[in-house]
């Protein structure tokens, strides 16, 4: 039987479709979490921070003061871990941001003396075995996860490298799909947060209303797709010039001597194009040039040789 606690308020319509509408946001953003190696409990950490600290900025805006009762009201979490939140400046304690296993798996490879070279770089290690190798390291620090598991997860993200004689070889020391950057993903978060911002806004009725319009349809000819998204991007470039423009043209009246806070207003337009791809996962595995995986095996032990205590125990039974 599932627990109240877990079980959603549909009486409530307002709070059912803030939390269907809170999947659909989340679900490109536990793709990002996958590919950039973020836990679901750095996540929980994450939201439960931002929560508190929301919650208690509301109650200050709303004339009242910062009462770590009332937003463990709000927030429904215990009062122990609001004061501790609230009292805490860093938003990330450093000892969590290394939770991930495949991270804790290459910190180990690039520091355990172990599975280091001469050189103190990372040996190149035999996948199996019960002293130096991917086994050995993924029981250590792999926090209980399947040695092919890991080994997996680390080879999609490019940090480790298959090689022949089932070796395997360090890349890098972050986990990190390719194409991902510290910049790019900063960008992420503030254009959408920005974007959310805005829609949140509107539905709230803001005293000062911030633009958004989507033309969508949901029947378009796939064959007409490429033509389409081209004109949009040549119209979308010269409309976000033309803005652009203005913008600058805005800056023209900013007094350089007054403090940067009352001299600055963050103020911009963002245009984007949205597409759904439909494609199996035989074509999803053809374009990532990925097949079946295949599977690993222990090398058979190497035949006793003629004289050894055990060749010789078969030849007296």
């Amino acid at each position: 039987m599932t627990s109240d606690r877990h079980k959603i308020d549909t009486a409530d319509p307002i709070k059912e479709a803030a939390i269907i509408a809170l999947k659909r946001v989340i679900d490109p953003l536990l793709n990002l979490m996958a590919d950039a190696n973020v836990s679901v409990r750095e996540l929980n950490h994450t939201v439960r921070e931002a929560a508190v600290r929301k919650a208690a900025k509301r109650l200050i805006e709303e004339g009242g003061r910062e009462s770590k009762s009332r937003v463990a009201i709000a927030t429904g979490l215990p009062r122990a871990e609001v004061g501790r939140i609230l009292s805490s400046r860093e938003s990330l304690p450093s000892a969590r941001r290394r939770e991930n296993p495949a991270s804790r798996l290459l910190d180990a490879w690039h520091e355990d003396p172990k599975f280091l070279t001469a050189e103190r770089e990372p040996a190149v290690l035999p996948i199996f075995g019960p002293r130096r190798s991917f086994e050995k390291l993924a029981a250590m620090y792999g926090k209980g996860h399947p040695v092919r598991a890991m080994l997996d997860e680390l080879t999609k993200t490019g940090a480790v490298e298959r090689l022949a004689n089932q070796r395997v070889r360090a890349n890098s020391r972050v986990p990190i799909a390719a194409g991902l950057t510290s910049d790019a993903i900063s960008e992420i978060g503030e254009r959408g947060g920005d974007l959310l911002e805005a829609l949140v806004n509107r539905v709230q009725g803001k005293s000062i209303p911030l633009f958004e319009a989507t033309a969508v349809v949901r029947d378009i000819n796939p064959a007409m797709v490429s033509d389409i998204r081209t004109e949009i991007i040549q119209k979308g470039t010269s409309f976000i010039t033309s803005v652009n423009s203005l913008l600058n043209r805005s800056r023209k009246g900013v007094k350089r001597t007054i403090p940067d806070a009352a001299n600055r207003c963050r103020f911009g337009f963002t245009a984007y194009c949205l597409q759904d791809e439909h494609e199996s996962v035989d074509d999803t595995l053809a374009r990532n040039g990925q097949g079946r995986r295949k599977n690993l095996r222990r090398a058979p032990r190497a035949a006793n040789k003629p004289g050894s205590r055990s060749s010789g125990n078969r030849r007296n039974k």
